[in-house]
């Protein structure tokens, strides 16, 4: 029996010196005001990052899947996500909260009101993302991949912020000031809401899983395999779609017990409202804006905040998992690249402000609470991005033919 060792490669070293140096932060954030959250929020974070990354968890690629290839298997991720995430808040919030009641609603949760302006974000946040070609949790994993879009689509959701915040007096006046803020909980009661949820979520799973070909073939002769095997296969390719699902509910449920739901644009909305109201570009009041829960943009007083300490795991766990399994391949940038992604950024951050949160927020962090605003916001992501490759296709299909 012969024994070789390989020594790490060059990117494994630096994954290596990226995670020893998220341990190092760690340390030092526990001397800090609130150390224990934020170290939580860090390391909950970093794991977001690498099952984020590792699985190609994507809200976008996973509806392209489906309606161009007809593959479920991303969609049902992500009903598998919500399903289980919507019963770790239930159990969470009924010990919180153990009656709820209408005009209550469980501190810091995502749940906003419903209007017009609600469908409005959603539709301009889907349209991002076929323009983006990610959403912007996508799109702060994606950097640690060495995507060229990723950076410009992410300016742009500064931009599309504020102007967010230029449009949200005018907004809240006319339809979010009067919308109703629905806790489904509240008019369902725990168990009611619970079951209705998992109703819609189990007969969307039975329609994706509708003439789904299960792929042939099952597990390898050989009994269990070797350990360094598995540990392989963990840093090549992907995960399977089901893992990432299963993990994202997982953190999303866990997350609430030591901080405030998942959330990715609160950091990156409020550094682009203290920036724009520093220049006067933006109204110092956002009538009610900061009274409404969900990703929220107040300019905080620090950077040491457990959402930016989630946001800089994030990106540093997909880091770490992007140099281990070499998937870190950067380019040089095209003008197209840069178009793309501040066109599409802005058209992402305009629907995260308005919509209260983005796909992480509003539509997985609200649904799980059992806010409407989140399965709506949902309803009217889905829809843009079925019209937007919808579109799309009919346009290539013409130029094409004009040929």
């Amino acid at each position: 029996m012969s024994f070789s060792f390989r020594f790490p490669s060059a990117t494994a070293w630096l994954a290596l010196t990226l995670l020893a140096a998220l341990i190092a932060v760690a340390q030092w954030l526990q001397g800090q005001a609130g150390g224990r959250t934020l170290v939580f929020a860090l390391a909950c974070g970093a794991v977001l990052g690498i099952v984020l990354q590792r699985s190609r968890f994507c809200f976008y690629c996973h509806a392209r899947d489906w309606f161009e290839d007809r593959n479920p298997r991303g969609l049902l991720a992500i009903v598998l996500a919500l399903a289980v995430g919507v019963v770790g808040y239930t159990v969470v919030l009924g010990s919180w909260l153990p009656v709820p009641q209408p005009g209550k609603l469980p501190p810091d949760m995502h749940i906003g009101p419903v209007s017009w302006v609600l469908l409005a974000a959603g539709l301009s946040f889907g349209a991002g993302m076929v323009v983006s070609g990610s959403c912007i949790s996508a799109h702060w994993y994606r950097l640690a991949e060495g995507s060229v879009v990723s950076p410009f689509a992410l300016v742009g959701s500064a931009l599309g912020f504020i102007l967010g915040f230029k449009s949200w007096n005018g907004l809240y006046s006319a339809s979010v000031a009067d919308a109703p803020v629905v806790w489904l909980p509240a008019h369902l009661g725990y168990g009611g809401a619970l079951l209705v949820q998992l109703g819609v979520l189990a007969l969307v799973a039975a329609w994706l899983w509708r003439g789904f070909a299960r792929e042939a073939g099952g597990p390898r002769a050989g009994g269990v395999p070797p350990l360094r095997e598995v540990w392989r296969s963990l840093w090549t390719g992907r995960w399977h779609y089901w893992v990432g699902g299963l993990a994202v509910g997982l953190i999303g449920a866990f997350a609430i017990v030591r901080m405030r739901p998942l959330g990715v644009t609160a950091t990156l909305g409020g550094a682009a409202r203290q920036w724009a109201q520093g220049q006067g570009w933006i109204p110092d009041r956002l009538d009610g804006l900061d009274g409404f829960a969900g990703c929220a943009t107040l300019p905080p007083s620090t950077w040491l905040t457990p959402n930016a300490l989630l946001l800089a795991g994030l990106v540093a766990g997909a880091f770490v998992a992007a140099l281990a399994s070499r998937q870190f391949a950067p380019r040089w940038p095209t003008w197209r690249d840069a178009a793309r992604g501040l066109s599409g950024g802005v058209l992402l951050g305009w629907g995260a402000m308005t919509g209260l949160g983005c796909t992480i927020g509003t539509l997985l962090s609200g649904g799980m609470a059992g806010a409407l605003s989140g399965w709506v916001f949902g309803a009217a992501v889905f829809f843009a991005v079925w019209a937007g490759l919808w579109g799309r296709r009919v346009v290539r299909q013409r130029g094409f033919g004009a040929r």
